[in-house]
């Protein structure tokens, strides 16, 4: 009984490592050279009367190894490109040779192959013009021509089943796009979708997919995939990521590769070995082998990229370098190959915005792929991870403000300074109009342009205001830097006579925006939010709505400074209840440094009777939480 207990776990550790092996993610050497020890299948072909366009027209047709009558096939229906015709593929990418060698590896489900001229016109030679209108028109056509005419001949003249589970299609750039929008508007037909390098052909996401959960209860596979330097690449791109923010399982393959014949014999190697067979949906992020460019990268920097499963690959040429780390809160190794390039790929990374800096031979420096921010107390390396719900801050078709930088002389602090300002749409043509001020307030380590660049602030406000969740107003962004070091009382003071004295009336003075404390609000983030407790709450009478973000007097290092404060409020409190129509508190969840700090004093407020809003947003002390904290707050404001 021992021994068989003992063989029962061999096995169960045996199928546990198999099961952790990587999948392939890449067509081996060799994989679409003939091989002259296997067994081959078949180049045939169909003459079928196409009553769509009124001729007879001609397919190629593919039959695996032991092709029998006695049995049935699945049925993979592959496209050709513009240029191209029926003879396409076996011309280019040589399918035969792929999947012989495939069957022969057991890695592919038998097929039969079929091949049409997607031109569906009676002249559809690939001859003359073939951008003229009536032969890409003939592209479209062609969707009839496949349903109505070539399957049915194709099920008569040959042993295959005819359910949609049986039945895919893809093809490579005009052929991607007829396959995308010939396969997602024919969802009884197939179940099974590849769209090698798709062209300019490719419907708009919205309308490939209007209905993103029948696409997700009916299809088995969407495949969509490009070589990283094709200059079509914005295709497939615009349509993972619909399908990604529609939660719409699908591959993103993105490869080493332009738009050539090296990518699409790839494609359909990886493509056909996973059709007409079981799939697990929670790998499909799993198989590219390159990702995204970040958003944050400077024009035309391919690395660092983010992976569908939100990893991010980073590489880096420099071959004198010893040793590379990646410095992204978490340290990786970086490993260096035989031409001097180091890599590193991420473990999944948190939504949103990232700082992060390259550590060579242990010295911190900004990634030259990489746009700058002034964050961590100097210019750091940034990364975006785009998620699902991240479209409150994109840039979208509505109309824009303006995102401004004034200069001002400060005489609390004898030099001159600047702000960031952020004026809503209408604001220059609408000269009769007066606004509210919200002034917000970045966190220590950072500037002035932390709300305007990290924060993405204008964005925020843009989406909100065409929707009419958010009040038109100013968003003021200053610099609360002061000479004193730290977060002490005299740090606090000179910054609230330096809004108070300077930046307020400098804003009333030289902009259209309303007086009074009901029209001006103030919020901060960590460094900013101890601003805003100490200006706001000893200044009702100034701001009726407050916003602290990821912050609370900091113990015991402020315990002076917090106990005179709570005394303040204790004599105060119906002073403070009464001029705050809002004081609205929020954490990045319990990993938020500042976490402990706020529930103790929230736990203060309570005693105390001071009336706030509290909310919650999982993330910790970073800027995705702040983002979002703005997001809601300014929801709240001037209503």
């Amino acid at each position: 009984m021992k021994q068989v207990l003992l063989s029962l776990v061999a096995l169960l550790l045996l199928s546990t490592r198999i099961s952790a092996q990587d999948i392939e993610k890449q067509a081996p050497g060799g994989y679409d050279v003939m091989r002259p020890d296997i067994v081959h299948g078949k180049i045939d072909s169909i003459l079928y009367d196409s009553k769509t366009v009124g001729s007879v027209r001609k397919a190629l047709i593919y039959t695996p190894p032991g092709y029998s009558r006695g049995r049935k096939y699945p049925v993979l229906y592959l496209l050709h490109g513009i240029g191209g015709d029926e003879r396409e593929w076996l011309n280019g990418g040589h399918p035969e040779v792929i999947l012989d060698n495939l069957y022969a590896a057991a890695k592919a489900e038998p097929m039969i192959v079929v091949m049409p001229n997607g031109r569906a016109m009676k002249d559809d030679r690939a001859t003359g013009n073939i951008m003229a209108p009536d032969k890409v028109e003939a592209f479209a056509v062609f969707e009839r021509d496949l349903l109505d005419d070539l399957i049915p001949a194709v099920e008569t003249t040959f042993p295959v089943y005819t359910d949609r589970e049986h039945r895919a299609i893809a093809g490579l750039s005009m052929g991607g796009g007829q396959a995308l929008n010939f396969g997602l508007a024919n969802l009884d037909m197939f179940a099974w979708i590849g769209g090698f390098s798709s062209a300019p052909n490719t419907k708009v996401p919205e309308v490939l997919v209007p209905d993103p959960d029948i696409v997700k209860k009916k299809l088995k596979l969407l495949w969509i995939s490009c070589g990283d330097s094709d200059g079509l690449i914005s295709f497939s791109r615009r349509t993972h990521e619909y399908l990604q923010h529609k939660d719409v399982p699908h591959i993103y393959y993105i490869m080493p590769g332009n738009h050539d014949f090296n990518v699409w014999k790839n494609s359909l190697y990886m493509f056909s070995q996973l059709i007409f067979k079981p799939v697990d949906a929670s790998k499909f992020s799993k198989y590219t082998l390159l990702g995204t460019p970040a958003s944050t990268n400077v024009r035309r920097a391919k690395f660092p990229q983010i992976l569908p499963d939100s990893r991010a690959l980073f590489r880096i040429e420099a071959p004198d370098v010893h040793r590379m780390q990646l410095d992204l809160v978490k340290k990786y190794d970086m490993v260096k190959d035989t031409a001097g390039v180091w890599e590193v790929t991420t473990d999944s990374l948190s939504e949103g915005f990232h700082y992060y800096s390259l550590l060579i031979d242990g010295v911190a420096v900004a990634d030259p792929a990489s746009e700058t921010y002034y964050g961590m107390g100097r210019m750091a390396s940034g990364i975006e991870v785009p998620f699902k719900g991240d479209d409150y801050y994109a840039e979208r078709d509505v109309p824009h403000g303006e995102l401004r930088i004034k200069r001002y002389y400060s005489s609390i602090f004898r030099e001159w300074r600047r702000f960031y300002l952020y004026t809503p749409p209408g604001y220059e043509t609408d000269a009769g109009v007066t606004y509210p001020v919200l002034y917000i307030l970045h966190g220590g380590g950072e500037d002035e342009r932390g709300w305007a660049t990290q924060g993405s602030t204008d964005l925020i406000l843009d989406n909100l205001i065409a929707v009419q969740k958010a009040e038109p107003m100013l968003v003021v962004m200053p610099d609360g830097n002061v000479n004193f070091p730290g977060f002490g009382v005299n740090a606090l003071k000179m910054f609230g006579a330096e809004l108070k004295q300077c930046i307020i009336p400098f804003i009333e003075t030289n902009y259209r925006v309303r007086n009074g404390s009901e029209n001006r609000a103030l919020a901060g983030l960590s460094m900013g939010g101890l601003q805003t407790l100490f200006v706001g709450i000893n200044n009702v009478d100034q701001f009726a709505y407050l916003g602290v973000f990821s912050s609370g007097w900091i113990m015991p290092m402020q315990n002076d400074l917090a106990e005179t404060q709570y005394a303040m409020m204790q004599n105060n409190v119906g002073v403070i209840n009464g001029g705050l129509k809002q004081f609205w508190i929020a954490m990045g969840g319990k990993e938020d440094i500042a976490y402990n700090n706020c529930r103790l004093m929230l736990a203060k407020f309570d005693e105390i009777g001071i009336r706030y809003t509290y909310s919650e947003y999982p993330g910790g002390h970073t800027w995705p939480v702040w983002r979002n904290n703005l997001y809601h707050f300014a929801q709240t404001l001037f209503k």
